[in-house]
């Protein structure tokens, strides 16, 4: 006998591919010492910083979506873990600007390279990152994400 139909199937699916995207960016950053929530973190701040300038936690929340006080432990280990600094903003005392170090940067470039790896293994079914399917989808996934509600309480 199958099993019974979700009551909402595209959400479920949602929900398992993006369960087991997790799961695979964390083992394949393991041997880094990085979890899938500093890898977003991390390569955000690097794709941030390409002005020169630190961005603040805040702002690094909003890029990825994470709420601020995950970001303020993430970015804590993270400075604890030699990977980035933390600075008072001087223009704004609640505020803090982060920077990756150089250690921070080294590790960022191989995690990127070893999540576009994995990025090219899921969209292989779709003819790879660069096809016609695969650029479809980000679209679609991008106008999902530009349409869902806000969580209760997310800043706007």
């Amino acid at each position: 006998m199958a099993p019974p139909e979700p009551v909402h199937p595209h959400g479920h699916l949602i929900w398992r591919l993006s369960l087991r995207w997790r799961v695979a960016v964390d083992r394949a950053l393991t041997p880094l010492g990085l979890t899938h929530a500093q890898y977003v973190a991390l390569a955000s701040l690097s794709a941030l910083s390409t002005d020169g300038h630190a961005p603040s936690q805040r702002i690094l929340a909003d890029h990825t979506g994470l709420e601020p006080l995950y970001v303020s432990k993430l970015a804590r280990g993270l400075e604890a873990a030699g990977l980035i600094t933390r600075e008072p903003d001087p223009a704004d005392t609640r505020a803090v600007r982060l920077s990756l170090t150089p250690a921070g940067a080294e590790v960022t470039e191989k995690a990127v390279d070893v999540v576009r790896h994995l990025v090219a293994q899921l969209l292989e079914p779709l003819g790879g990152p660069e096809s016609p399917r695969a650029r479809q989808f980000r679209e679609d996934l991008n106008t999902l994400l530009d349409l869902a509600p806000e969580p209760e309480g997310a800043a706007p």
